[in-house]
């Protein structure tokens, strides 16, 4: 075949007539189309390509599938394999009796082309079900994926297999029913696992550091933990790990998929650690529009009765910081560097010996003097200050960002529903324990 045909894919004004051209030559053609997908070099867009080869059916798939398997490279191999998954609903039957092919790499690929189909990936539900058991990890992971977007529906089979397996299906069988449905969805029985699971662990666990990609924090100087609970107004509280409590944290923090949950519902409450306890969860936000008010109030009446209390705000992708600090029950200090508009309408109290301190570190002045500070100084101390609510935490108590198995620790943590969560239940989610 003539390259020039094959890189006319490239050219818009050529483009159709090249495609007629090459659907024309049938099966003769697919070999060097499946060269061009291979070849990182290639001018042509992937989708034209895709587009071409979906067209010839059966043949565009078949080489599709041979030049997946004998890519050269691991770029090769992921060229092919975007193609290979974007061939579309004429493809279903194709890549559903691809998923009992003896290579792994080849039943992912196929259980991604079907999850590419849409609506009528629907029809694959049985076929993916058995690989939810596959031996390779990744094609088991791919499956529970691919069952997750097919919805509530298929819950009633998930709970047969749960009762009366194959053995090898039931784990992932049960993720993706927490997945899809969260605790309603799971049996008395698989409830009843999972609680006495989080009891066996317990005796041993050992404090983790809290890490998400937004952190969210109260911390208060006291072990009372039923009481910051009653103080806080959160109810139901149930015991966790930290591994559990924190990948909650986490999870909630990126939100939900529909608008009935906005990661407020719950919080993850810390045992006391080296005396302190921590409130974990986006609702502890001391700078956001919905929680910042409210935050505030809950510190004052926190220190009120514990003498102290702290919320933070910690963005990890360096989204930011915010700090807010109350003594007995007055606010001594916020303050938030988010690069939001209107981040300074927050600002309260005077700067904490450790804002001083490092202003002066920067060569700026201890104290802000708006009238005399240049634009460049203001906005060097806001880089700076961009990062800072960890070491604040540091620098007044302890942050949950740097405790590890030798923080001493007394009693559970516990999940707990805030007012949001009582009202409206929580987000589903599997999580690990």
């Amino acid at each position: 075949m003539d390259i020039d045909l094959v890189r006319d894919l490239a050219v818009p004004e050529q483009r159709a007539a090249a495609a007629d051209a090459l659907v024309a030559l049938g099966a003769d053609g697919v070999a060097r189309l499946v060269r061009e997908v291979r070849d990182e070099a290639s001018p042509v867009d992937s989708r034209q390509l895709a587009a071409v080869l979906g067209r010839l059916g059966r043949p565009g798939f078949d080489g599709l599938l041979q030049g997946l398997v004998s890519a050269p490279t691991d770029e090769a191999r992921r060229r092919v394999g975007f193609v290979f998954t974007a061939l579309g609903e004429d493809a279903l039957a194709w890549y559903t009796a691809a998923l009992a092919h003896p290579l792994p790499l080849v039943r992912a690929a196929a259980v991604r082309g079907i999850q590419r189909c849409g609506e009528g990936a629907r029809s694959a539900t049985t076929a993916l079900l058995p690989l939810l058991g596959d031996p390779d990890d990744e094609v088991g992971r791919q499956a529970a994926d691919a069952l997750v977007l097919q919805g509530e529906r298929i819950i009633p089979l998930l709970r047969r297999v749960r009762e009366q397996g194959p053995g090898r299906q039931r784990a992932r069988a049960l993720t993706v029913l927490a997945e899809l449905g969260g605790e309603p969805a799971l049996s008395d029985a698989d409830r009843a696992a999972i609680e006495r699971l989080i009891r066996l662990k317990l005796p041993d666990d050992r404090p983790e550091p809290l890490w998400a990609c937004w952190n969210h924090w109260i911390a208060v100087p006291s072990g009372d933990q039923a009481g910051i609970l009653r103080t806080l107004g959160l109810t139901e509280p149930r015991p966790v790990t930290f591994a559990l409590g924190n990948d909650i944290v986490d999870a909630d923090g990126h939100g939900s998929d529909t608008s009935e949950h906005d990661g407020n519902e719950r919080v993850f409450v810390t045992p006391e650690l080296d005396g302190w306890t921590f409130v974990l969860g986006a609702w502890c936000d001391p700078c956001g529009e919905e929680r910042g008010a409210d935050v505030l109030r809950l510190c004052t009446r926190l220190s009120a009765r514990y003498g102290r209390a702290q919320a933070y705000y910690y963005g990890g992708q360096g989204d930011g910081s915010a700090w807010l600090v109350a003594e007995r029950g007055t606010v001594l200090r916020r303050y938030c560097e988010t690069g939001e508009g209107e981040d300074e309408l927050l600002t309260l109290g005077e700067p904490l010996p450790l804002e001083r301190a490092r202003r002066a570190e920067l060569g700026l002045s201890p104290e802000w003097d708006a009238a005399r500070e240049s634009q460049e100084d203001e906005d060097e101390w806001r880089w700076a200050a961009h990062d800072l609510a960890p070491d604040i935490a540091r620098s007044i108590g302890l942050s949950p960002l740097d405790i590890g198995v030798d923080t001493p620790s007394r009693g559970t943590g516990v999940v707990a529903l805030t007012p949001y969560g009582a009202a409206r239940g929580v987000p589903t989610g599997a999580y690990r324990i």
